[in-house]
């Protein structure tokens, strides 16, 4: 007998990265939210790699926190070695990443939630949703306990039709032993949205006291730590050394003579694989003349042995995977205490979402991270706050909050998966910005805490620090173009040593500074009345004197690209009736309704003609 358990203006469903960021960015913004979960105790689980960011994910989990999010946070509270990858590259590619204590983090995301004013939490498996004759949705558990509410996030994750293959062996299964979500597929299917098969794997753990450190590669983490979240006051401490080892031929010979016994390669496992994150069977076959792989072996937590493999994620089945570790120079003897799996899951096609996250044709329900076919907790997070935020602001009747590409990698992320798909899991990358420059990880509060204060996602006292940190990258800048350092020996000398030109005559700092050879810090004995700021100030103004010209150049393009964002297309317009617009063009429009010419302009199979078209209609309606 059904029980009528509560009334919300937002339920969000799956308490993983993407659940939680909508939920906690729902109930900050007033919304009274609720949030469903199979296990209380998996709250925020890494399930995969226990790390955070990485090439453009540190990006995401930047804008996150200068938006009002959470992951920045967390992962600065539970660090425990942070490093900052592509330092010897520039500016626009460098990004953090960093190992988490996995459980330390989980228990801090459910006390985070717990903690929080309008938002419940409930341990039950949602297994229907049905639209409600008054306009809301209701939603029943598997306890035939009914919740309505006027916006739904499915956050899903890996549980949606979870399927767990290792070998010939292969079962209904959630994430590291979990239950999966099998019924509410059938809900979802019943809703008419259509789902596909998508899957990801992981590698192997095994006990620390079984590792061989000694032949293995040291990779600690950096002496400086740049926190995620810019709010951080305290500098988290590295605490944990990571290694690297590698495979060989004979690893490459195990895996070639066993791989009939792979699901992969015998075709039991019908979903699509991660491209850019392949299995260790993957990767032989796929790199066939490269000698050796690499391994990383990372830390778990603190209180924990269990060390993660990164590399060596794998489906075969149990005996290989123990063949593959004792042929790797170090595991020799490793005690695996969990083994490597994949698992299969549901997904959606993302062209069936706006860039609200909201469904086209389904009012108030809403879908964020590997439900919408991505990979990474990071991506699911930034997912997860923009469903959050447009799940409350429609219950609220607010406006929508829609980032343009232009302005942000969530922004470039969104309109990917809404404009052009995925045919595979979608991973976020520095190479998927087309103004990278400008949206890099280290001016993301700079960009993006105004749009959260105007949210009500940060607070005022945030906002006026962020402001008065622009002021004073201003005011260096200008002291930099107007400081004037004169020529000497000693200076000379010191240009010489670094491989560049000796002056004769007075140079403005700023022009030193455009060389690619130069740095404050290397001029700071020759700059009198350098000020006292903050490296976060100096870094700030550094790649702005430095990359002046080309910052001017993408801010121009991203002008030009705004001008196509403004002009609005009507939600009503009949592209099939517009004279001159092909066919094909008339078909992916008519389908994934762009809401404006310059996200029209990204769909594929829509030309420069097209737009064309599209304009001169604009203009005579």
């Amino acid at each position: 007998m059904e029980f009528f358990d509560g009334n919300y203006d937002v339920a969000v469903i799956g308490a993983g990265h993407a659940g939680i960021e909508a939920a906690l960015a729902s109930a900050r913004l007033g919304a009274a939210t609720v949030i469903f979960t199979i296990n209380l105790d998996w709250i925020g689980n890494l399930a995969c790699n226990p790390s955070i960011g990485g090439t453009s994910k540190g990006h995401l989990v930047r804008e996150i926190d200068a938006l009002g999010g959470e992951m920045g946070k967390a992962a600065d509270k539970t660090l425990i070695q942070s490093r900052m990858l592509n330092t010897g590259k520039g500016p626009a590619v460098r990004s953090l990443r960093a190992q988490i204590d996995r459980r330390e983090y989980s228990k801090y995301m459910k006390l985070a939630l717990e903690s929080q004013k309008n938002l419940d939490m409930k341990q039950a498996e949602i297994v229907s949703i049905q639209k409600a004759k008054e306009g809301t949705w209701k939603l029943k558990t598997k306890l035939e306990c009914v919740y309505t509410a006027k916006s739904v996030v499915i956050a899903t994750g890996t549980f949606l039709g979870g399927k767990i293959y290792v070998g010939d062996i292969s079962y209904d299964g959630g994430p590291e032993g979990m239950f999966p979500s099998l019924e509410l597929s059938k809900s979802i299917k019943q809703l008419k949205i259509q789902l596909r098969r998508f899957k990801t794997g992981t590698p192997p753990r095994v006990n620390s006291d079984s590792v061989d450190f000694s032949r293995l590669e040291k990779q600690p983490g950096d002496e400086a730590i740049t926190p995620f979240s810019f709010w951080t006051r305290k500098k988290p401490k590295n605490r944990e050394i990571c290694h690297i080892t590698y495979t060989n031929e004979e690893t490459k010979k195990i895996i070639l003579d066993n791989i009939n016994r792979s699901p992969l390669y015998s075709h039991k496992i019908e979903g699509i694989g991660t491209r850019y994150c392949p299995s260790i069977e993957d990767k032989i076959v796929r790199f066939s003349d490269k000698e050796r792989h690499q391994v990383f072996i990372e830390p778990c937590g603190l209180s924990t042995k269990e060390l993660y493999l990164q590399g060596l994620s794998s489906s075969l089945p149990v005996d290989v995977q123990d063949k593959i570790l004792k042929s790797i120079p170090g595991l020799e003897k490793a005690r695996v205490m969990r083994n490597a799996y994949a698992i299969e899951y549901d997904c959606i096609n993302p062209l069936s979402l706006k860039p609200t996250l909201e469904f086209l044709d389904r009012d108030g329900l809403f879908a964020a991270g590997q439900f919408n076919g991505t990979s990474g907790y990071e991506e699911a997070a930034a997912q997860g706050l923009v469903a959050g935020i447009n799940a409350a602001h429609r219950a609220l009747g607010k406006p929508s909050f829609i980032l343009p590409r232009s302005s942000s990698y969530i922004g470039t992320l969104i309109d990917d998966l809404v404009t052009k798909g995925c045919e595979d899991p979608y991973r976020m990358m520095t190479s998927r910005s087309e103004y990278r420059l400008v949206l890099r990880q280290d001016n993301a509060d700079l960009r993006l805490t105004e749009k959260g204060f105007r949210l009500g996602l940060i607070s005022k006292k945030k906002y006026n620090e962020v402001k008065k940190k622009a002021a004073l990258i201003e005011e260096e800048i200008r002291r930099a173009k107007r400081t004037t350092i004169a020529p000497n020996e000693k200076l000379n000398a010191v240009l010489a040593a670094h491989g560049t030109a000796a002056v004769d005559t007075g140079v403005k700092l700023s022009e030193l500074l455009k060389r690619p050879q130069l740095s404050y810090e290397i001029l700071r004995p020759f700059d009198e009345a350098c000020p006292r700021l903050s490296r976060d100030i100096i870094e700030q103004a550094e790649i702005a004197i430095k990359y002046e010209g080309y910052i001017k150049r993408q801010e121009a393009a991203i002008a030009e690209a705004q001008r196509l964002e403004n002009r609005k297309l009507p939600e009503d317009i009949d592209y099939t009736k517009i004279k001159g617009l092909r066919l094909e063009a008339a078909e992916k429009l008519s389908r994934i309704r762009p809401e404006n010419v310059g996200q029209a302009s990204r769909i594929s199979g829509v030309s420069p003609c097209d737009i064309s078209v599209l304009l001169i209609f604009l203009r005579k309606k």
